[in-house]
Formats: structure tokens, C-alpha cells, sequence
């Protein structure tokens, strides 16, 4: 990665951002179990694994977007999404998806500190969350990864404390 020195105030905002979001995200679960990292203990079907393997999966998501539009997604919205992008596989573990999240993240942060023009645009995918014809530039997608991450490590500071009683800001 580039040296924050060399970075644009704008680009160094932006990875500083990111870095703060996620690590309030990370910090939720900290010293926790599989088990515990899978409770559902609001009557909300998240779970603080299945909250960081979704952020994980759309930040790399929106990452590809914004370097190659809509066909870089690799979208599969299907009948069994929520499950899939939501909780933890048979398999999975929450070191495995906090591994993958730091692999992702890494990768966003390349971009941010990379990508020649933060201007340059793609047309969103359709949707019906998407109005028709819009397009977003890599800037405001790095913009929307950072309010995703936000918004889940607020849901995920509500599990945490409902789980055992931690809080993560304050």
C-alpha cells in the first residue's frame, strides 16, 4: 500500500474511516466463542458472525464494483442468500471469517490508496433498491462501504451486550 504521506487528505480520510468502522466491528467480538458469536439473542435473526461475514462479503463486493462495475460483483441473489451471506456454514469458523474480513479490507484499503480516479463511475446493478440508470463513482462506493460498516457494528455492539453484557462504544 502507499504510504499515508504520499496519500490525498481525501484518500487518507477515507482509509481512516474504514480502519475505525471495522475495528469497532472487530472489536465486538472479541473473546468470544463460535457458539457464543452465533447466538441470535434479540428476536432479530443476526448473529455477531454472521454480521461480520456479510460486511466482509459486501465491502468485497462493492470493492470489485467500484474497480470493474456491476459484472466485477459476482452478485448471487438467490432464494437462500440471507443464509448464505448472513451465518456461518457448516465449516466456517469466526477466525476464519475475521481472517477473510482482514484479507478484504486489505484489498479495499489498496484501492482506496490506488485506484487513479475516485471520480470514475459504473452504472449500479439492477435492482429495485437502485434507481434505474444510476451510477456511482469508486468514491461514493468507498463512502457506502463505510455506512454499511458502521450501521452493522452498531447492530453488532446491541448483540454483543445482549449476549454478555460488553459494550463496544462505551
Amino acid at each position: 500500500m502507499t504510504a499515508l504521506t504520499t496519500l490525498t487528505r481525501e484518500r487518507a480520510d477515507l482509509l481512516e474511516s474504514l480502519r475505525r468502522h471495522r475495528a469497532f466491528l472487530r472489536f465486538t467480538v472479541r473473546d468470544l466463542t463460535d457458539e457464543q458469536a452465533q447466538r441470535r439473542p434479540t428476536v432479530s435473526a443476526l448473529d455477531l458472525a454472521g454480521l461480520i461475514k456479510h460486511v466482509a462479503g459486501t465491502e468485497a463486493g462493492w470493492a470489485r464494483f467500484a474497480e470493474g462495475g456491476a459484472e466485477a460483483m459476482n452478485r448471487n441473489w438467490g432464494p437462500d442468500a440471507f443464509s448464505r451471506h448472513w451465518h456461518l456454514a457448516p465449516g466456517e469458523t469466526l477466525a476464519g471469517v475475521l481472517a477473510e474480513y482482514e484479507t478484504v479490507a486489505q484489498r479495499t484499503d489498496d484501492l482506496v490508496a490506488g485506484l487513479p480516479d475516485l471520480d470514475a463511475d459504473h452504472a449500479l446493478p439492477e435492482a429495485p433498491w437502485f434507481e434505474p440508470g444510476a451510477r456511482w463513482s469508486a468514491r461514493r462506493v468507498f463512502l457506502h462501504i463505510i455506512a454499511e460498516t458502521a450501521q452493522h457494528a452498531g447492530h453488532a455492539d446491541i448483540l454483543r451486550e445482549s449476549i454478555d453484557g460488553q459494550k463496544t462504544m462505551g
